[in-house]
């Protein structure tokens, strides 16, 4: 909300969106104040933990994503939480060890994915996150059909979060930790690719516990995250999409705040992303 300037109008009706999902996650004041650990005591533990698994691909990036995200809202926060609550950060973290790099894939089996090679020459273009954004955004324009399934659209909206994760570690200071995470993202943006260029009539090769064929393609967002109407919509149903309307929402606009000027030619394919 805060990075995006939005109308106060839409900021309450965020809020309440975001109240409801943690009040139904049963998530509301389960922390206390007592011994609250500082920020910077807190970052060493969790990239301590990220250390582990930073170099590949683990469960579509989600290590890279709780990490950022949980040092994100410290760094607001100065002090949040005890020594035990910063552990079940960093212990989940650490859950991502010997993970497969996701589920669903289509053009790829997940062995195929876990052997992916990356071009080093390619790796190394990548000096900042506005790079990158622009990268990501490119990739994204590059979509003739999305498809609403865990193999194609919530795939797509982790690669914006993924890539905005790595952003958000580099704004942090850890750029090691930027150019680190390069490489398994890549493999997303490798996979991903296989399926740019599908038609209605392709034939797909779906490799999924999840998704059947034929895949259903994406209906379109009439209303995107900067308008009020979008938040109006009682997402409690479906349990806010795992949380993806707010995360696919927050990476894309923050790609779009490093790399305006792919706005024009992403907007639309965000909106089948998007849609819920």
């Amino acid at each position: 909300m805060k990075d995006n300037n939005m109308e106060e109008e839409i900021t309450r009706s965020m809020y309440s969106q975001t109240k409801m999902m943690l009040n139904n996650q049963k998530l509301v004041g389960i922390i206390d104040s007592k011994e609250e650990i500082d920020f910077q005591s807190a970052e060493k533990m969790i990239i301590k933990s990220l250390e582990h698994t930073i170099d590949k691909l683990h469960w579509v990036g989600h290590n890279v994503i709780y990490a950022a995200l949980s040092l994100l809202a410290m760094k607001e926060l100065q002090k949040w939480g005890d020594n035990q609550a910063i552990e079940g950060i960093t212990n989940l973290i650490l859950s991502f060890r010997k993970t497969i790099p996701g589920r669903s894939w289509i053009g790829f089996t997940t062995k195929e994915v876990k052997q992916l090679s990356i071009n080093d020459e390619i790796e190394s273009e990548f000096k900042n996150p506005k790079q990158l954004s622009k990268f990501i955004l490119k990739e994204l324009s590059q979509f003739n059909i999305i498809y609403r399934a865990e193999s194609h659209h919530d795939l797509i909206g982790h690669l914006l979060t993924f890539s905005h994760a790595i952003n958000i570690m580099y704004d942090l200071g850890h750029i090691d930790i930027f150019h680190r995470a390069i490489r398994p993202l890549l493999k997303l943006v490798y996979v991903l690719r296989a399926s740019q260029y599908l038609m209605p009539n392709t034939e797909i090769n779906l490799h999924s516990p999840i998704d059947r064929l034929p895949l259903i393609e994406s209906k379109r967002a009439y209303v995107l995250p900067t308008e009020n109407q979008f938040w109006l919509k009682d997402y409690s149903a479906f349990d806010w999409d795992f949380g993806h309307v707010f995360k696919f929402s927050y990476s894309y606009f923050d790609h779009i705040k490093r790399a305006p000027e792919y706005k024009d030619i992403t907007l639309e394919k965000f909106r089948f992303v998007i849609n819920t």
